[in-house]
């Protein structure tokens, strides 16, 4: 699934390319695009026809179109899902699920999705800009209302592995599996530490180096391993060039030499320098749980 700069990235293209343009047509085709939308493609396109784009917004990895102000058209793009800007008379994709049109006759908006595993919904908007539908997703590093103090301290009460807790889109949005893996090498920190062992000081560094991360990929677009991360008009990201943990499993730490390694961890891979990451000791005293 893209993360927060992946995700940024397409919404900067929205911004630029949809927002204050009206929705003459909106043309959605087959259940599973829609499958967010109880009332099914057919009520989801009529109600968007007619509206005109006022905002394009986003919250950790979640992106929605604001709607005249008052819905939003939340936009899963899941584990392929692409938004892209296209003229009106170029062929269809084969995966494409749902097409914009606009009043001012310029490029067509597109819904594509090779997995099927993104979609479309809508979803009221409330007074402070979120939607109903995103509303249990937790503020991202790069938002005003981002407390670091008070996520830090809940993350400090866990006994639970400090990747775990960067995944945990209801404790901070945005971060998945390769920013992970990058902000724990940077701070010197195995994701499998406890939080409830880290200091403070050291959970609000791997949070930094979160922020500091991801700003780093959004400024070369975002990271693609495949053709199926694409900005609106198709171009890939190509931050992978500059990871120093995800995916370089058997290459040489880039701060100590050591060969990187991969270990499974939540049923998804991580990748760790053993030197500057030293796995966590474990010990009957320490797997054992706190007596009240």
């Amino acid at each position: 699934m893209p993360e927060l700069p992946e995700v940024e990235v397409v919404r900067r293209g929205l911004l630029d390319h949809v927002v204050g343009r009206h929705i003459t047509r909106a043309a959605i085709t087959g259940l599973r695009v829609a499958r967010r939308h109880v009332a099914g493609p057919e009520d989801l396109a009529d109600r968007v026809s007619g509206t005109t784009v006022t905002a394009a917004s986003r919250r950790g990895k979640y992106l929605w179109l604001v709607l005249d102000g008052d819905e939003a058209l939340i936009i899963h793009l899941g584990m392929s899902g692409q938004m892209l800007v296209k003229p009106g008379d170029a062929p269809r994709e084969k995966h494409c699920h749902a097409a914009f049109d606009f009043a001012d006759d310029g490029p067509q908006l597109r819904f594509v999705d090779q997995r099927t595993f993104g979609g479309l919904a809508l979803s009221p908007l409330g007074t402070d800009g979120i939607p109903d539908a995103v509303r249990h997703i937790a503020p991202d590093p790069f938002e005003p209302v981002f407390d670091q103090v008070s996520v830090v301290r809940r993350m400090k009460a866990r006994e639970s592995a400090v990747k775990r807790a960067l995944l945990d889109q209801s404790l901070v949005s945005g971060i998945g599996n390769i920013y992970a893996d990058e902000a724990l090498w940077r701070a010197r920190v195995h994701g499998e530490r406890v939080c409830a062992s880290l200091t403070k000081p050291v959970l609000s560094r791997v949070l930094d180096h979160a922020r500091e991360v991801m700003a780093e990929a959004l400024t070369q677009g975002g990271t693609s391993f495949d053709a199926l991360y694409v900005n609106v008009n198709g171009a890939s990201g190509y931050f992978d060039r500059s990871l120093h943990a995800y995916g370089r499993d058997g290459t040489p730490c880039d701060r100590c030499g050591a060969r990187m390694r991969r270990e499974q961890f939540m049923n998804r891979s991580s990748f760790s320098c053993p030197a500057c990451q030293p796995r966590p000791r474990t010990s009957r005293t320490a797997m054992a749980p706190r007596l009240p």
